[in-house]
């Protein structure tokens, strides 16, 4: 695990209306681990995760890559950054290949000397491409030219988690990655996002699921209310001070901090 700091976000503040969304938030994110962000629904982790992807913006506060002030007012800004986030609905192309899917908007053309409208797209090295992600990524499908519609849960989710990763430059953000999936697809998309954190990506994880908040985060951070409770360790003899945490019973502060060996 490195110690090198890629996203900070700093006091931030969001408001819908009068409700107070999210209350001096402090956040950060180091290259080669997984942070997880744990709260109850209506916590303030979607809307955290909205305004560093750009969909939303903060009232107040700051957003800083590699110690670089970043202004983020659209999810173009933020894929631009080097930002890539996996909602809960995928954001897939049910109609369209995982090649396809991958370059949606991002289409590779050429010969470059041609004007854009003239420049044909270069579907063979999209392919191509595509192809080593998923092979390094060790992402197996029955037929990679199939639609995404054609695909099971878990390859889907697969999908949009490699395609998030071959754009991510700094950080890549999951919302609840294994949702509505059985413990063999599960247990794939884990092992890809270990993957990514061990390529030294920065993984910022939404889930509910405390074992996999104990197998693979070097640290968890607490939403209630739009606060930050606290932000601990997470081993397999502290889940209960999790769940406490979580719904209210305690803080970060109240119990002994472990060590994880990086």
């Amino acid at each position: 695990m490195s110690n090198e700091i890629v996203l900070e976000v700093r006091n931030a503040t969001k408001r819908f209306g009068p409700v107070l969304a999210l209350d001096s938030i402090n956040l950060t994110a180091r290259r080669g681990e997984v942070l997880a962000l744990l709260g109850d629904n209506g916590a303030g982790k979607s809307t955290l995760i909205k305004c560093i992807s750009g969909v939303h913006q903060f009232d107040a506060g700051e957003i800083v890559l590699d110690g670089i002030m970043s202004p983020i007012k659209s999810p173009a800004d933020a894929r631009s950054a080097g930002i890539e986030t996996v909602y809960q609905d995928l954001a897939l192309f049910d109609n369209l290949t995982p090649a396809q899917n991958f370059y949606a908007g991002r289409e590779l053309s050429g010969p470059r000397w041609l004007p854009m409208g003239l420049r044909f797209l270069n579907t063979r090295e999209m392919d191509r491409r595509t192809a080593d992600v998923l092979d390094r990524l060790k992402v197996v499908l029955p037929k990679r030219d199939a639609t995404v519609a054609l695909m099971s849960g878990g390859q889907r989710q697969a999908v949009a988690v490699a395609r998030a990763s071959v754009f991510a430059r700094k950080v890549v953000i999951l919302d609840e990655p294994t949702a509505a999936l059985g413990l063999r697809e599960s247990r794939k998309v884990l092992d890809l996002v270990a993957q990514l954190r061990d390529e030294g990506n920065a993984v910022i994880l939404i889930t509910h699921n405390m074992e996999h908040v104990t197998e693979l985060a070097s640290r968890a951070m607490v939403l209630r209310q739009g606060r930050k409770v606290g932000e601990i360790v997470p081993t397999k003899s502290n889940q209960q001070e999790l769940v406490s945490m979580i719904v209210g019973a305690a803080t970060a502060d109240q119990f002994v901090q472990p060590d994880r060996a990086g």
